[in-house]
């Protein structure tokens, strides 16, 4: 990058870049802004599946009812009392729309099922808001009163994320500079990388969202969240890599431009390739089946170009402004040892005794490795409705109650929309095992919508077989399609299970082909690759017993697997790619056993220490209330320590010095 690093850093003009760059930012930031999410039911839900047509559908219909609350009064002892019903039945008559309030059979429990006519997602949750606030005001002594149905368990979801991507963007920044200040050992070079990293996060956010809209792709709530930690901890992965060139490179020379101009250099080539691969994996995502995939995908890649431009851009003009005292106490002088020439490194000392014997390293490692990998055959995918949570919400324990008293799936009826003559098809559906009850709702424009009450609840295996079975006894009826969210959860895991097994071999196709033109071997990149993939068996079966033993989760979302694979792999080859590229440069004046020895001398602690801050960077995923996001980010976390502590320092390093110089081939470094 000569051009590159001649134009921005250098003495006179590195202040003037830095400003333009760094103003243009927070410009683009404050008078361009994040674009406004056009929130759909269907974003999260799969194309050509029956339960999206349903949804779709359910537009065309002139019904009154965009959604459905579900009132609950319960006795909180024994039965309710005649007083008590007499005026709760005052409040929810019988129409010619509806039954009014429904009694369970034990007495204990009434239901009023309310129309919620609002069409967006705030309009919901105000109106659901309105409802509880009705319905607890001046209760009968001895009652209780929640709200559940498909309108309170979307107002709920929707308040989960009220306030979280905040909290999400300050646990985030605080964690990275927490490692940073241990890092660095400085009261003031921890901060520019931060601030640094902290405006690209913003502006990745903004260009983002605003790449996303003009594509006409849609997006959900976790999107930005997610793109925040992504940002935060490749952007701050990059920043490491530099700034250990940086403090290597002023130990040998006085001028801090040109010491800065050579790390630049000699850190481009790998931070690009990284980047690189890491955009490639993650457009890949836009071959799945689930539109706020393809725009997660596309989104944090958007935010991968940004943390890259600013770690080679915006960084290096910004942090040779100081000067060296920016380091202190630890100024690095001329004459210094470079961490390459240490021999007290620790990074020697384990180099050496990996090297003294790879076969036991290789076969100890990958031993490991297996070992927790055995969990992956445990795994139980498909989280219902109830478990997507981790404080359970007033609509879900309402859900769980009502099953106490009324058929399970009273709450949240499975929906059938038909083309046919209604009367023909619920007598089909009341013919199939499992179903309590079917009525017709509404009609209008050639379509009717049936409401199915199903005895199982949701997320139940029982559940599961109904709906199949109700599919299969209407499918000679044209025309007619099941949805609801027990449908919605069978489609969304077979849209899934499809994304597997088209996007991850497609993510191993694009990594391996960076690899092969980045290293310009062969054996190095099926290497490096199958360490990786290794490393994600491993950090999904250690998860999947951290999940059932540690945090009680007793199944993994369907989507967890396909992300964490593509973000580990992606991730997880950046630090291979450090390592290899280092390797490489010093095998050409070394050799390749003393290159490999030297390379994992100099990175080992700043590829440690970004691997630390990335795990824990994922790790903060866990702020938000919602177990997907939870367990995606113990399963990265995971994986990530596994690969910066394991694969990189041991399993790579003797791999390479046990076939020496094969590892590279073909390619000759010396």
């Amino acid at each position: 990058m000569p051009d590159l690093t001649s134009l921005t850093v250098r003495r006179g003009r590195s202040w003037w870049v830095a400003i333009v760059l760094v103003v243009a930012a927070l410009a683009t930031i404050g008078l361009l802004g994040e674009a406004e999410r056009d929130a759909s039911t269907t974003d999260t839900l799969p194309e050509g599946k029956d339960s999206t047509a349903v949804v779709e559908l359910q537009r065309q219909l002139p019904q009154a009812e965009g959604s459905t609350a579900v009132v609950l009064y319960t006795a909180d002892s024994g039965a309710l009392a005649p007083a008590a019903l007499e005026e709760l039945q005052g409040r929810y008559p019988a129409t010619d729309q509806g039954p009014g309030l429904v009694v369970s059979k034990d007495g204990t429990a009434a239901i009023a099922v309310v129309p919620v006519t609002e069409p967006d997602a705030q309009g919901i949750a105000d109106e659901v808001e309105r409802i509880r606030a009705e319905a607890a005001d001046g209760l009968p002594a001895g009652v209780s009163s929640q709200v559940t149905g498909p309108a309170a368990v979307q107002a709920d979801l929707a308040a989960v994320f009220d306030g979280a991507n905040l909290r999400l963007l300050l646990a985030t920044a605080s964690v990275v500079g927490i490692l940073l200040l241990i890092t660095y050992r400085s009261p003031f070079l921890w901060l520019v990388p931060l601030i640094v990293v902290g405006i690209a996060d913003r502006l990745a956010a903004v260009l983002a969202t605003q790449t996303l809209d003009v594509l006409g792709m849609a997006w959900d709530e976790s999107t930005v969240g997610i793109l925040s930690v992504l940002v935060f901890g490749a952007g701050t992965d990059y920043a490491l890599l530099l700034i250990s060139r940086y403090r290597d490179e002023l130990r040998t020379h006085t001028d801090r431009y040109e010491a800065m101009r050579l790390a630049l250099r000699r850190t481009a080539e790998a931070v690009l390739s990284s980047a690189v691969t890491v955009v490639l994996g993650l457009l890949t995502l836009l071959l799945s089946l689930i539109p706020s995939t393809r725009g997660l995908g596309m989104a944090c890649a958007v935010g991968i170009v940004v943390a890259a431009f600013y770690a080679l851009v915006v960084l290096p003009t910004v942090l040779v402004l100081f000067g060296r005292w920016v380091f202190w106490p630890l100024v690095p002088r001329v004459g210094q040892p470079t961490l390459v020439d240490s021999d007290r490194s620790v990074w020697r000392r384990i180099g050496r005794r990996v090297q003294a014997r790879p076969p036991v390293f290789i076969i100890g490692s990958t031993l490991l490795l297996a070992l927790l990998a055995v969990g992956v055959t445990q795994i139980e995918t498909g989280l219902s409705e109830s478990d997507q949570f981790l404080d359970k919400p007033e609509a879900i324990a309402a859900a769980e109650r009502l099953a106490e008293s009324f058929p399970a799936g009273t709450s949240d009826p499975t929906i059938v929309i038909t083309r046919q003559d209604p009367a023909q098809v619920v007598g089909a559906i009341e013919g199939v095992p499992g179903v309590e009850s079917a009525r017709p709702v509404t009609s209008g424009d050639g379509l009717s919508e049936i409401d199915v009450v199903l005895a199982a609840g949701s997320g139940t295996g029982a559940a599961e077989d109904t709906v199949v079975a109700l599919r299969d006894a209407l499918a000679s009826y044209d025309g007619t399609w099941v949805g609801g969210t027990e449908a919605e959860s069978i489609d969304s895991a077979a849209a899934t299970s499809r994304d597997r097994l088209v996007i991850i071999p497609l993510i191993l196709v694009v990594v391996l082909g960076a690899l092969f033109i980045l290293l310009r071997s062969v054996v190095a990149p099926l290497i490096l690759v199958s360490t990786v993939v290794g490393t994600y068996l491993a950090s999904l079966g250690l998860s999947w017993w951290l999940f059932t033993g540690v945090f009680g989760f007793e199944r993994l979302d369907s989507g967890v697997p396909l992300l964490a694979f593509l973000f580990l792999v992606a991730l997880g080859v950046d630090y291979n790619i450090f390592l290899v590229s280092r390797a490489a440069e010093e095998a050409r004046g070394h050799g390749t056993s003393q290159g490999m020895l030297r390379a994992l001398t100099a990175t080992g602690g700043v590829i440690t220490s970004a691997g630390i801050l990335l795990a824990a960077v994922f790790a903060v995923l866990g702020v938000l209330p919602l177990v997907v996001l939870a367990q995606l980010g113990v399963v990265i976390c995971v994986g990530v320590l596994l690969d910066t502590l394991l694969v990189r320092t041991v399993l790579v390093p003797a791999i390479a010095w046990w076939l020496g110089e094969r590892f590279w081939w073909p390619r000759r470094l010396v």
